[in-house]
């Protein structure tokens, strides 16, 4: 008696805040609203609009052969037979246009057939149409989450009418996806990707990825323009590890600051060898370690720190598994051996990027606990900090150590294409070879930039990802990340450090000298 009292004589009820479904005329259950997304400004990136699904009951449909023609003139997408098969099925019920249009809806009215009828419905509709294609997602025809924050929050979004807001400036993610279409196009790419993250909270600024797609059209043949690269994409990330690897060493107090390592020549790991790339064979110290960026340099230094203070660094730093909580569900499980397995060669190998494997978001997130004092935040997309929990990874020394070697590293090393006047900027470069069915090839690299600015009192980290760049005239036929990866990212922050309200700090003395060298006076 209760059901047939629910279904016939009252309708279905829900409280406001928690509707799902209405019991419409028809009979027939449709989905309502589902709450709109916003940026952190306010601003609308997803929202539903009005429209409504054309439906009949096969059993009642009189001529069939005629309505598939009708309808096919109207829906020429849908082919004839299609149509005619729906309207003959065995069923009490069956969609034959979902999500069509008023001036569709007017011309099936036209035809005048009592067998076709219309129920309300809703449509997602994304405003900003790529801007944050990897970051949103999409619904399915049913207004259901099926990929990034939509179906990660799909209960979020289905149970409460109220907005949810996204840590992502909207500003800022323009900005930033601008420069990485031309940066894709300039060096020939790939992929390019980038990040911006609040360095002391862990809030993504902006995340994107191209190429991208516009969210509004859902059918794509070519599934790997929805590939993720910041969250989903693992690999090497090469010499941008050397930033983890020289603050553990010290933080552990086996390296200090000063300590000098012997890169004159090639070190044996059993039959392989660790070589450096354009490094001056010299002894360097730590700093001219990160300058240079060595890898003999840094093998030594991991190999001196050793096997479990290593693995256990990493692990702090969340290079062992997925990111937790992160509210988009494309994420990707970092790659690496065993303990068991992880013998001295990958200890050496680990300190230069090679050896194990991580995401964009993963590198970035450990980055900024790097250098905003020592504090580990998990990355968020939502304002919402509640279910986060910091905690400390190196000590304050080590942090504001480590911003002085890496600002070093952009004044003087293969960072300077990222020297921006006034934004005090501090990073390091990476270059990888990329793999290939489980290859290495030759000449195809993953370049990285990861950086902070200002570091004087670091506010902001970005990471830069360009993949498979290609040489030009412009790069003197170079691939390495200081003539891509890293130009990418000191354009884009002298684009967006006014957005952020990042005011320039001129050092006086710095200013002097270039002063006078423009006007060739001399002291």
């Amino acid at each position: 008696m209760r059901i047939f009292n629910v279904c016939l004589v009252d309708g279905v009820h829900f409280n406001k805040e928690e509707v799902h479904y209405i019991k419409q005329r028809t009979g027939v259950i449709a989905p309502v609203r589902r709450a709109n997304i916003t940026d952190r400004n306010g601003v609308v990136v997803a929202t539903n609009l009005p429209t409504v699904n054309l439906f009949t009951k096969p059993k009642r449909v009189s001529n069939p052969s005629l309505i598939a023609k009708k309808l096919n003139e109207i829906f020429p997408d849908i082919s004839y037979e299609d149509f005619l098969i729906k309207l003959t099925k065995k069923s009490s019920f069956v969609y034959l246009r979902r999500n069509i249009s008023p001036q569709q809806q007017a011309k099936v009215n036209a035809l005048g057939f009592p067998e076709l009828e219309f129920q309300p419905s809703e449509i997602r509709v994304y405003p900003q149409k790529e801007l944050l294609a990897h970051v949103l997602g999409n619904t399915d025809i049913d207004n259901v989450g099926i990929a990034g924050i939509e179906k990660t929050l799909n209960d979020r979004l289905t149970n409460s009418t109220k907005d949810l807001r996204l840590t992502i400036d909207l500003g800022i993610q323009y900005a930033i996806r601008d420069e990485l279409i031309k940066a894709k196009e300039e060096y020939m790419a790939e992929r390019a990707t980038a990040i911006l993250m609040d360095i002391n909270t862990s809030e993504v600024v902006a995340l994107a990825s191209v190429p991208d797609y516009d969210l509004n059209k859902r059918d794509f043949k070519d599934k790997d323009i929805k590939f993720n690269f910041a969250t989903l994409g693992v690999y090497e990330a090469g010499s941008v590890f050397k930033v983890f690897n020289t603050a553990l060493g010290l933080d552990s107090g086996k390296i200090k600051i000063h300590d000098k390592f012997d890169a004159r020549f090639p070190l044996k790991m059993g039959r392989h060898k660790i070589t450096d790339y354009r490094v001056p064979p010299k002894w360097l110290s730590v700093g001219e370690t990160l300058i240079h960026s060595s890898n003999i340099a840094s093998a030594q230094m991991a190999l001196k720190v050793g096997k479990d203070l290593q693995i256990k660094f990493f692990k702090n730093l969340g290079f062992w598994d997925k990111i937790q909580n992160l509210e988009i569900f494309e994420k990707g499980k970092p790659i690496h051996r065993s303990e068991k397995y992880w013998l001295d060669h990958t200890v050496a190998t680990a300190a230069f990027g090679y050896g194990i494997s991580v995401t964009p978001m993963h590198i970035i997130t450990a980055f900024s606990s790097i250098l905003n004092g020592g504090i580990y935040t998990p990355p968020t997309l939502v304002i919402d900090h509640s279910q986060r929990q910091s905690k400390r990874v190196i000590s304050k020394q080590t942090s504001l150590d480590m911003r002085k070697l890496l600002r070093d590293v952009v004044i003087e090393g293969s960072g300077k294409n990222a020297n921006i006047d006034g934004y005090e900027v501090a990073g390091k470069t990476g270059t990888a070879n990329k793999i290939v069915d489980g290859r290495y090839i030759k000449g195809k690299n993953v370049t990285s930039f990861v950086s902070a600015f200002p570091i004087s009192n670091p506010k902001y980290a970005l990471m830069v990802i360009i993949d498979d760049p290609k040489p030009t005239k412009k790069t003197f036929g170079f691939v390495t990340s200081g003539w891509n990866a890293c130009p990418t990212g000191g354009r884009i922050i002298a684009r967006i450090a006014p957005q952020l309200n990042i005011k320039p700090n001129f050092d006086t003395s710095t200013q002097r000298e270039k002063i006078l060298e423009k006007y060739g006076i001399r002291n």
